[in-house]
């Protein structure tokens, strides 16, 4: 395999796939990011590759893990299924220790289970419960998710009637599944259409899902389905409230969307780094390191490296069973996003800020008013992320 372009920074080294395996590669501990870094995804997937590379030139200031400097290699997947396999098999030709990926659910439940057999040790940022029980999860999974958009719904606007529109992978069909469970249980009559994704218009699914005369329309789609959805349901000047589901918090959305369009809608999600108290030493670190504003997910990957190299340490090697059992019993940790303990059992996330937000004038996400009376807050938020990571 051909090596692409190296960068190379004083703490830190980043690749981009494929990687040839080298002796590098072998004095190294060689961790990849696999996530969307081209393409509709590209805004999360940069920060999610960022946030890793920020804790490895911690780690690497210190001295490693285990005496070995982290090389971080990029495993840029699109956030296409199709791209699954063809981006394990170059991480593997890579002789990666670790994971932390995929992004995309689509792409995670096909591939997961490929990197559990070559012995790669997952840190996964999937959200579709399917993955759950393969390697362990920082961030939110879908039941996490839909009580607090039910809760949310069922308070602040009290509907007899939501329409759901969903699409039909894991994620979001799961989302929706969940989210119309939890409203029909409360005596919501609930009416859901499925979203083909890719196509140019969607006003006359939006006409059918206000048709039924909905208080409510909840959207669980990808971002360039949701933001076209978001535009057709404010312009049929229906008075329905506009809910979009977990994957349309994206800078992309309200740059396709439109500020406006985007103020129109409540979406579930979890807050910016820049206004999460664990997270101070976080957004410092990483406005020093690459001169820019972090987004969402790159704290999560932050953390999720951050637990990976003290499970790798506690472990005393980089081998997949003993470091992914160091991974599980992993509790109380005071990372970026909060306190993280692991579920032994599904390696998940015991407890997650899963917020509802809005869009302000600025274009940003910032959390809704009303928010905090459906959401939990999870243990130990409180908390600093207590500067530099351990060895």
């Amino acid at each position: 395999m051909r090596t692409r372009a190296l960068v190379v920074s004083a703490l830190t080294a980043v690749v981009a796939f494929p990687v040839a395996a080298s002796t590098a590669a072998e004095r190294k501990i060689v961790v990849a990011v696999e996530a969307p870094m081209s393409g509709v995804g590209r805004v999360d997937g940069l920060d999610q590759l960022r946030g890793v590379e920020l804790a490895a030139r911690q780690i690497n200031a210190v001295g490693g893990v285990l005496g070995r400097r982290v090389l971080v290699i990029r495993a840029d997947d699109r956030g296409e299924p199709r791209l699954a396999l063809p981006t394990f098999r170059r991480v593997a030709r890579a002789r990666a220790d670790a994971v932390i990926g995929p992004y995309n659910s689509s792409v995670a439940v096909i591939n997961l289970p490929f990197y559990v057999r070559a012995g790669i040790v997952p840190v996964q940022m999937a959200s579709t419960d399917a993955t759950s029980g393969i390697g362990v999860n920082v961030q939110p999974k879908t039941r996490q998710i839909a009580p607090v958009e039910a809760s949310f719904i069922l308070r602040q606007w009290a509907p007899g009637s939501v329409a759901i529109l969903a699409g039909a992978s894991s994620f979001l069909a799961g989302q929706a599944d969940l989210l119309e469970a939890a409203l029909r249980r409360d005596g919501v009559v609930v009416t859901r259409y499925p979203v083909e994704p890719g196509r140019d218009d969607y006003g006359a699914d939006v006409a059918r899902a206000l048709s039924t005369g909905p208080q409510v329309v909840y959207v669980s789609t990808k971002v360039a389905e949701g933001a076209k959805i978001a535009a057709a349901l404010q312009a049929s000047g229906s008075p329905a409230k506009c809910f979009m589901g977990f994957a349309n918090q994206d800078p992309t959305f309200v740059a396709q969307a439109g500020v406006e369009v985007s103020r129109h809608c409540v979406f579930s999600g979890v807050p910016l780094p820049q206004a999460t108290p664990t997270a101070r030493d976080y957004v410092r670190d990483y406005r020093t390191a690459f001169r820019m504003e972090p987004a969402v997910w790159g704290a999560f990957t932050y953390d999720s490296a951050r637990i990976l190299f003290r499970a790798m340490r506690e472990a005393g090697t980089t081998d997949y069973r003993p470091v992914r059992a160091r991974l599980r019993s992993t509790t109380g940790f005071r990372g970026a996003t909060g306190t993280i303990s692991i579920n032994r059992r599904t390696g998940d996330r015991t407890k997650v800020a899963v917020r509802v937000l809005s869009v302000n004038g600025r274009g940003a996400f910032v959390i809704a008013p009303g928010s905090e009376r459906s959401s939990a807050r999870p243990s130990g938020e409180s908390s600093t992320t207590g500067g530099l990571p351990l060895r």
